[in-house]
């Protein structure tokens, strides 16, 4: 199966090879960093808030200072799926001062 050349293309070049069936839906997780907890906790309320079948996780990350959410979702993992998820998430975690980080399957 051919994906295109990006990072997101990569990736699930990668998780095909490794046997994964992307034509089922999985969880899909998308990481976002935060600076400081109070901005990463006003993140998740509003996701809970405006896109409640959407879970996340809050919690410190292995950096000092900085702090994880983890929102997790089940999908069937396209290409284009996750490029328009991963611009969901990023109009969201820029008002709350936060970045993205990637995204995986939950395997």
């Amino acid at each position: 199966m051919n994906y295109p050349d990006d990072e997101t293309g990569q990736v699930l070049a990668e998780m095909h090879q490794a046997g994964i069936d992307l034509s089922q839906p999985h969880e899909v997780v998308f990481f976002h960093l935060f600076e400081k907890e109070a901005q990463a906790q006003a993140m998740v309320e509003y996701i809970n808030v405006h896109l409640p079948d959407i879970s996340c996780h809050l919690h410190p990350d292995e950096t000092p200072n900085v702090w994880d959410v983890d929102c997790t979702l089940v999908m069937t993992p396209t290409h284009q799926a996750i490029i328009e998820q991963e611009e969901v998430f990023e109009k969201i975690v820029t008002q709350f001062s936060g970045y993205t980080d990637g995204w995986g399957i939950e395997a």
